[in-house]
């Protein structure tokens, strides 16, 4: 369709745009939580010695496919890719960021004199079919160590999880733990994995017929209620675990056990994404119903020299914000209410040229002011005052600009409005908002 056809079309001018489905806008009260959230996160990221990175939205599409795995549901069925128009370049929308911090931690050589720490937080995209807490833009916090070998930070980012959930007050998130091994370990239990379901083919479901020879520890993870009796007794890879592996893993537990972290052994926990090994982790609840799982991760030792760089250990967790949110919210917490300190209200062209002076040299000394705008009487602007949920208002009119001064109203409790001089006008509303003396100068 040429654009002058899109001009001209009625129907394109009589709908209203939408957000793209699965893709949800974040509306200011809901925000405002979000903010509180993501405040609360950084401290706490910064608690453990984790410091910001930022990636871009867009990347590479073969830094997914060589990642994550070109036979895993994400890459096969889930991303968002398309052609760059003006050089050809095959693009994807980042559908998870523990690949994207890899590139860039490769990219810019931040492993050549120490291991890092390193964090994130922003939007994800996957197309899938939007329901309660699986979105096709959705929102993680990402944890990434890069270059610790042993299992102490394997289980210090279990602490770490432990601690946030306490922070949030969210007490029903359940640990599940397994070891994936080594690949060679892994590559022996595959060989027989696919031997004992090719014996019982005809028992697997679509999922199931297109992973066998592909991805088949992914079938050990299906939900299908068909299949339970012939997953439980397919080889389980624990036993095929060897010594180094099985010490890793009883490493990670010994500081769950001692620092009285409860936690499930899962033998079919293997995670969707082709570049775990050792230690994988996920925090599962059931009050969210199919999408019961709020943090995921593990230990991805392969992955650097799998995306060019020199081989380095690697271990890190990622969690869905709209899925921890939700808990939130369920546990009753509503957040607080973010509103202004004062909210300045004036009318009369000399009244509105003192208000704007007024509002900045409140904002100078620290407090959050509204200056309102638009005009209308005292009294509407007042029942905006009101409504804006401001500890004062600061009144401004003809009588105040010709004395000097402004009459400060309190609006959370029952006290008299008084006349203060403008110099004196930050000392008598910070006396309002946080009590004690004020030198009100001469009222």
């Amino acid at each position: 369709m040429s654009r002058a056809s899109i001009r001209r079309d009625p129907t394109s001018m009589s709908k209203t745009l939408q957000a793209i489905r699965g893709m949800n806008d974040i509306l200011p009260e809901e925000a405002e939580l979000w903010e509180q959230f993501e405040e609360l996160v950084r401290d706490w990221l910064r608690a453990y010695g984790y410091k910001p990175i930022r990636m871009p939205l867009v990347e590479p599409t073969p830094l997914f496919a060589r990642a994550i795995g070109e036979v895993t549901d994400i890459v096969e069925k889930e991303m968002y890719s398309f052609t760059d128009g003006l050089n050809g370049e095959p693009l994807t929308l980042r559908p998870e960021g523990t690949a994207s911090c890899v590139r860039a931690v490769l990219q810019h050589n931040l492993l050549y004199d120490s291991p890092r720490r390193l964090c994130y937080m922003g939007p994800m995209f996957r197309h899938e079919r939007p329901q309660k807490g699986r979105y096709r833009q959705f929102h993680q916090v990402g944890v990434e160590a890069l270059g610790y070998a042993g299992p102490d930070i394997d289980a210090e980012q279990i602490l770490m999880c432990a601690r946030l959930w306490n922070d949030l007050g969210l007490d029903d998130i359940r640990l599940e733990i397994n070891s994936l091994g080594q690949p060679e370990e892994r590559a022996q239990h595959r060989g027989d994995l696919i031997a004992y379901l090719e014996q019982h083919q005809e028992r697997l479901d679509g999922d199931g017929q297109r992973r066998l020879h592909s991805n088949p520890l992914r079938i050990l993870d299906s939900k299908n209620p068909d299949m339970q009796a012939l997953i439980e007794g397919a080889p389980k890879l624990m036993d095929y675990l060897g010594e180094a592996s099985l010490k890793h893993f009883e490493g990670v537990q010994a500081v769950l056990r001692d620092s009285g972290i409860p936690y499930r052994i899962n033998p079919r926990l293997v995670r969707g994404l082709d570049y775990y090994n050792l230690t994988v982790v996920e925090w599962v609840t059931d009050r969210l119903g199919a999408q019961g799982t709020v943090c995921a991760g593990g230990r991805y030792d392969g992955l650097v020299a799998q995306l060019g760089g020199r081989p380095a250990p690697a271990c890190g967790f990622a969690m869905g914000i709209e899925r921890l949110l939700a808990l939130w919210l369920d546990s009753g917490n509503r957040g607080q209410t973010i509103a202004p300190d004062v909210y300045v209200v004036h009318q009369g062209d000399a009244a509105a040229a003192s208000a704007v002076k007024v509002a900045e040299r409140l904002r100078d000394v620290g407090f959050t002011v509204v200056l309102h705008c638009g005009g209308g009487s005292f009294k509407s602007q007042m029942k905006r005052a009101d409504g804006s949920g401001a500890v004062v208002a600061v009144i401004i009119g003809d009588d105040e600009v010709a004395a000097g001064e402004v009459t400060i109203k309190p609006l959370r409790e029952e006290a008299e409005q008084r006349r203060v001089k403008l110099d004196a006008v930050d000392d008598v509303v910070g006396a309002w908002l946080f009590g004690g003396d004020e030198d009100d100068g001469d009222i």
